[in-house]
């Protein structure tokens, strides 16, 4: 089977510039990288995922590469990311999509097919099992002494969950 050669693209999706990089024809897989990583950290994958027979795109993803970086904090929710993912498929044409997702990107990719499962029909979560919300919001583990590898990153004063972390 022939492999068409990889392509990078820009389209306009959900308010913002999404790039990403696109190999072989059929059903769409879309491939959603961690943290702090590109659509690079496909590569192999979308030669190999076009080779089977799939569309694979990689994007980058919001604030990251070539992707828009909105500046407030408040544009970086799960529902923002999970919504350029929607924005995507559709851009590119598409109704449905395979979504996969490493690292932080599984965490996207659990709650793209929990959001919205008419568009995302099948997930695969590489390193980063399903998480359930906890009990209670982010800021109470902080105040107990237990973080996770969210909260390390998020600077002290900023919103996490539905309180306000003080470090």
């Amino acid at each position: 089977m022939m492999v068409k050669d990889l392509q990078q693209h820009e389209v306009t999706a959900n308010g913002i510039r999404i790039h990403y990089a696109e190999q072989g024809a059929g059903p769409l897989v879309l491939l959603c990288h961690g943290f702090p990583e590109g659509w690079y950290s496909w590569r192999d994958q979308l030669r190999a995922l076009a080779a089977a027979g799939y569309r694979a795109v990689a994007p980058d993803m919001r604030g990251y590469g070539r992707t828009d970086a909105p500046a407030e904090i408040s544009s970086y929710t799960i529902l923002d990311i999970v919504g350029d993912m929607i924005g995507l498929v559709g851009a590119l044409g598409e109704k449905q999509a395979i979504v996969v997702g490493h690292d932080w990107g599984a965490n996207i990719a659990w709650h793209a097919a929990l959001f919205r499962p008419d568009v995302f029909p099948a997930v695969a979560a590489l390193s980063v099992p399903f998480r359930q919300r906890g009990p209670a919001p982010a800021a109470a583990y902080v105040a107990q002494g237990r973080t996770t590898h969210a909260l390390l990153v998020s600077p002290a004063g900023t919103r996490c969950g539905r309180g306000r972390i003080r470090a």
